[in-house]
């Protein structure tokens, strides 16, 4: 039997590990930057016999509410990462252009770019902070699309609205800024929203998966300039989203569910601060990145401190940063569950004294 032959970027491409990835036994997971709020919504559907609206009218115009655009300026994806392919996609010549990506920083902008054949750029989160958008310009020279995760997984490293709009000036005419928001509600002061009319070249991705506790959704949003989501919109699928997911939706972007939503966001960040005070006093943690997200990334003493987490069901997210493989992300969870992490802390702190 002959096999067919993949493309050399295929059969090289190393694909993203998830968090659900493995297959990993636990009972407290604070590995995937998920929300601890489950939510319920009762639907009545009876016309699942008929193809959805492509772009749900009732979601698309209560996005754009929420985010204070105009309905013209939304685009709904399946997630964001179908955003971030749908981007490489329409701007991107394969074996031509390349990216720029500012790591660490969210692992699926370098595998949709090597699924596609198309370059990366690498700066680093300190180019980022420290480089004047005229360098940041000049270094991505040869990219159509500059990303920047803000603020950024998994280090949590946030830039001002005021730098992003030097950057989309810096580039204009030669390349489009995407700023993924994903984690955007933990710190909304510095959306990048309110630039959109200001730049056809600045492209925002937002999502319903973390603040929003929607996750299983899979719900994103492309945020742009009309003549900027235009090509996009002949690129997406016919169909993306589904009637249930639309009709879900539709209600998670009410009134009183931001207002919820709100409400959880001030209780996770409260958590937040309890978790990086138990993290920082820990005799198990070197260091602790305190950045904006609903998570907390550190580098372990011990890196060996993971497999007995593991062994008691707590289940976080490993990480290889800066070329060391000591580093782990914590999602913010629910009360009880960061509790399992200081019992770790505190059973890491007793064996030490012994």
């Amino acid at each position: 039997m002959t096999v067919i032959s993949l493309p050399e970027n295929i059969e090289n491409l190393k694909a993203y590990s998830s968090a659900k990835s493995e297959k990993i036994v636990g009972s407290t997971w604070l590995n995937a930057n998920e929300s601890p709020y489950a939510q319920s919504f009762t639907l009545t559907l009876d016309d699942l016999n008929r193809y959805p609206d492509p772009q749900p009218v009732a979601v698309i115009n209560a996005y754009a509410a929420y985010a204070e655009l105009t309905s013209d300026q939304v685009l709904m994806t399946r997630g964001a990462d179908e955003g971030i392919e749908l981007l490489v996609r329409t701007f991107c010549e394969p074996k031509q252009d390349s990216i720029t990506i500012f790591t660490p920083t969210y692992g699926m902008y370098k595998v949709t770019a090597d699924t596609h054949n198309i370059a990366i750029n690498e700066l680093s989160q300190s180019d980022l902070q420290s480089l004047s958008a005229a360098e940041i310009a000049s270094r991505s020279a040869q990219s159509k699309l500059v990303f920047i995760c803000n603020p950024n997984n998994p280090t949590g490293a946030t830039i001002q609205p005021a730098k992003i709009a030097e950057i989309a000036t810096a580039l204009a005419g030669q390349a489009i800024v995407v700023v993924d928001e994903a984690y955007i509600e933990f710190s909304d002061a510095l959306t990048a929203c309110k630039l959109i009319n200001d730049f056809s070249n600045l492209v925002i991705l937002r999502t319903l998966s973390k603040a929003f506790a929607m996750a299983g959704l899979r719900s994103g949003f492309t945020l742009a300039q009309a003549k900027t989501l235009a090509p996009i919109r002949k690129v997406i699928a016919p169909y993306p989203v589904s009637t249930v997911v639309a009709s879900i939706a539709a209600k998670v972007l009410s009134p009183d569910s931001i207002t919820q939503m709100k409400r959880q966001v001030t209780i996770l960040n409260s958590a937040k601060a309890k978790l990086i005070g138990w993290l920082t006093n820990s005799n198990a943690v070197l260091t602790v990145l305190e950045g904006q997200g609903n998570f907390v990334t550190l580098k372990l003493a011990d890196v060996t401190a993971y497999e007995a987490a593991k062994t008691a069901g707590l289940i976080m997210r490993p990480f290889t940063l800066y070329g060391e493989s000591d580093w782990l992300r914590i999602s913010i969870g629910s009360e009880n569950e960061l509790d399992n992490v200081k019992l770790w802390l505190d059973s890491i702190a007793a064996k030490g004294t012994k």
